[in-house]
């Protein structure tokens, strides 16, 4: 991630800050998140029963999507924050849109548009970014989400 002066925002904005790397999600990541949320769907937990529906098998949660942006961010060689960050939060979701099901052992990779970056109080950057998750060999995304980022400098 590379740090920039508050004011260089402006200059980003609108602009795609890069594509994460590629992470493929078994079966293993959805059954440990099903475990961790007590969502236990056959969709998501049962190869056999799921096979019997439209998506040929099972999918992950949309929610565990969702949950791995913070790390593919960290993945986003042009990805920015503001210079002197001492530390970031997330501050929450202005939009968030499930478009396609993720299916066990397909890869997600996200990609990122500075959408806002406002001063809310000295020192305090509110990013607002477009998020993309893109499925891989497959023409729509798994979802689009305008994540907020609070940022403390």
């Amino acid at each position: 991630m590379k740090q920039v002066e508050p004011a260089e925002f402006k200059d980003h904005v609108g602009q795609e800050l890069g594509v994460s790397e590629w992470f493929r999600i078994d079966q293993d990541r959805i059954n440990a998140f099903a475990d961790a949320t007590l969502d236990h769907q056959f969709i998501h937990v049962d190869p056999e029963k799921a096979k019997e529906t439209p998506f040929g098998g099972t999918i992950a949660h949309g929610y565990l999507t969702i949950s791995l942006l913070p790390y593919l961010q960290s993945t986003i060689e042009g990805f920015i924050m503001p210079k002197g960050t001492k530390m970031g939060m997330n501050y929450g979701f202005d939009k968030l849109r499930f478009m396609a099901p993720v299916k066990v052992d397909k890869q997600i990779r996200a990609r990122a548009k500075l959408l806002d970056a406002t001063e809310k109080k000295p020192g305090q950057w509110l990013l607002k970014l477009e998020y993309t998750v893109e499925i891989e060999g497959e023409d729509k995304p798994a979802l689009v989400a305008e994540w907020l980022l609070l940022y403390f400098v």
